[in-house]
């Protein structure tokens, strides 16, 4: 019985501790960092910049096709009275409507396409990493440095787009005496140049965490004796629900922030 308890708890998180697993021959090594690791599938270059094929994209490519199948099935056989899958797509689709109405107001429509796709690309991409044997896009900097430098190049191209150079007044806070001016408008500059990097940091650093964390549980879970065992596989059931939480959570910041990132490029407050 107790080898059969012991195979069926190696079974189940074996696959999930790989990344976590460093062997050099010998005994496993604790190595939680293994599952950031970038690997090329297909090295391409272009005019000297590097496009290879990585497991990074391909599991940015899964998230996309994650996010078509998710509206596909849910809206196949829509009906007046929504079924489970279809209130659930719903509920998103009205949490994010309701984050641009509140946020940026009537002109936020137009940019609700675009706000929603973002949503759910962010949100697939958290999630589909607690898969084992996957990858965490938003665990890498780079990605998501990419997406909040695209959101803050957009809402300051639209500020400057939609006041012209008066978009450089957001910078001045009003009703400020003028010896303050010159301190005040280099800490409204700095932060608003922090944007980016707080936007990214956030998304990246909570991703990372709790990956890492998940990748020390899993790794004690696939090493230790039946009854060592039990205690990080338990905490490792639990936490990984958090990390979905975690996950929806995240994808809601980023949302929530580039709404009012482009809302004060709209309205300048």
């Amino acid at each position: 019985m107790r080898n059969v308890l012991s195979t069926t708890l190696f079974s189940l998180t074996t696959l999930a501790a790989t990344p976590a697993l460093a062997s050099g021959g010998g005994e496993p090594k604790l190595d939680p960092l293994h599952h950031f690791l970038i690997k090329n599938y297909v090295d391409l270059s272009l005019f000297g910049v590097d496009i290879s094929i990585s497991n990074s994209v391909v599991w940015m490519w899964a998230a996309v096709a994650a996010c078509f199948a998710f509206f596909f099935f849910a809206f196949r056989n829509a009906t007046v009275v929504p079924g489970r899958f279809q209130s659930l797509v719903e509920i998103f689709y009205l949490l994010v409507k309701g984050m641009v109405d509140s946020v940026i107001g009537e002109e936020g429509k137009k940019f609700f396409p675009g706000i929603l796709t973002l949503f759910f690309f962010v949100m697939f991409c958290n999630l589909i990493g607690l898969i084992p044997g996957s990858f965490t896009s938003t665990s890498q900097l780079i990605v998501t440095g990419t997406l909040a430098m695209g959101v803050f190049i957009f809402s300051t191209g639209l500020g400057f787009y939609k006041h012209g150079v008066k978009f450089l007044g957001f910078f001045v806070p009003s009703g400020l005496p003028v010896v303050l001016l010159p301190l005040m408008v280099t800490i409204e500059v700095i932060s608003y140049l922090a944007r980016p990097v707080s936007l990214s940091v956030r998304l990246f650093a909570n991703m990372t965490a709790g990956h890492t964390v998940l990748g020390i549980l899993f790794f004690y879970c696939a090493t230790l004796p039946i009854w060592g065992g039990i205690i990080p596989f338990g905490f490792s059931i639990v936490f990984n629900a958090f990390e979905i939480f975690i996950g929806l959570v995240q994808a809601y910041i980023f949302t929530i922030l580039t709404c009012v990132y482009i809302n004060d490029a709209i309205h300048m407050h």
